[in-house]
């Protein structure tokens, strides 16, 4: 018996090419992270920090008054801090949620049946991506007028359990499933269900965790002033918002309430990041 020797492919690019593309890299990385920086520096400068002029990149005496002052400033409110906390993370974890399972039945669908009408369906979702938030809104706000959904937290989660985005990365993904091992697992018994939750949403895994990103980003940062009119039901960044119109005196205010509206999408990335470059070089089977 003979073996084979395969022969390991190198790189077309010299060792001067790597050190351009890393140092290059590297540039580009800094550019994009300098204004999260220096958002974190100025939640911790003080007042007279954050009006100095030349203003100063880095914070030099670091002090935690800008959120103990926004911790007051929330809790002599009308509504406590803590209600605002909670509709925006009872608004985000179920749309969240909510998206991934009507996006992926969707999209799972949409790749793998042929019926009349499906090209044309997925064209109106193309279409959709194309069109702005701000665009959308006054028929948003029709329809949630029409069912009796203003006011209400339907009127934030509806909304986001629809997004063109998603249903489209999802297809894409799933039309790179062979239907050979949906079909195999079908003729082992498999029912619909069990084939769609064992097969074949661990194998785009890539597709629902940066699904998760842009759902959560979405839902996090809305505002709903325009579909919510109680102050019981408004979101964190709203709250957030009026805070920072507050005037000169709840600068530092506004700083630290932008770095926690901020930190939630930027951990949720952070963590989700890796698996998602893992699961892209690893996965992705074809015929």
């Amino acid at each position: 018996m003979k073996f084979i020797k395969i022969k390991k492919r190198k790189p077309n690019r010299s060792l001067g090419g790597d050190i351009f593309i890393y140092i290059l890299l590297i540039l580009f990385g800094a550019f994009f992270v300098l204004p999260l920086v220096y958002s974190i520096s100025s939640a911790f400068k003080p007042l007279d920090e954050i009006y100095l002029y030349p203003p100063r990149f880095f914070v030099n005496n670091p002090t935690f008054n800008n959120f103990q002052d926004l911790l007051v400033v929330m809790s002599s409110s009308y509504v406590p801090f803590t209600r605002y906390v909670f509709n925006t993370v009872l608004v985000t974890l179920v749309g969240t949620v909510g998206h991934l399972i009507i996006g992926s039945m969707a999209a799972y669908v949409l790749a793998k049946y042929d019926f009349p009408g499906s090209r044309t369906i997925f064209k109106i979702i193309q279409a959709a991506i194309m069109f702005n938030a701000y665009v959308l809104m006054i028929p948003t706000y029709l329809v949630l007028t029409g069912l009796g959904w203003v006011d209400t937290y339907l009127a934030l989660i509806a909304p986001g359990l629809a997004l063109p985005m998603g249903l489209f990365l999802m297809k894409q993904f799933m039309e790179q499933i062979p239907d050979a091992l949906i079909e195999a697992a079908k003729i082992d018994g498999a029912k619909e269900g069990r084939t769609f939750i064992q097969i074949v949403m661990p194998n785009v895994k890539p597709a629902w965790l940066t699904v998760t990103i842009f759902s959560v980003q979405n839902l996090w940062n809305q505002k709903g002033q325009v579909y919510i009119y109680s102050e019981e039901y408004k979101m964190l960044p709203y709250a957030l918002q009026q805070i920072m119109q507050g005037g000169v005196s709840r600068a530092g205010v506004g700083s630290a309430a932008t770095m926690i509206v901020m930190m939630v999408p930027i951990i949720i990335f952070v963590l989700a990041e890796s698996n998602i470059l893992e699961t892209m070089a690893s996965s992705g089977i074809k015929e």
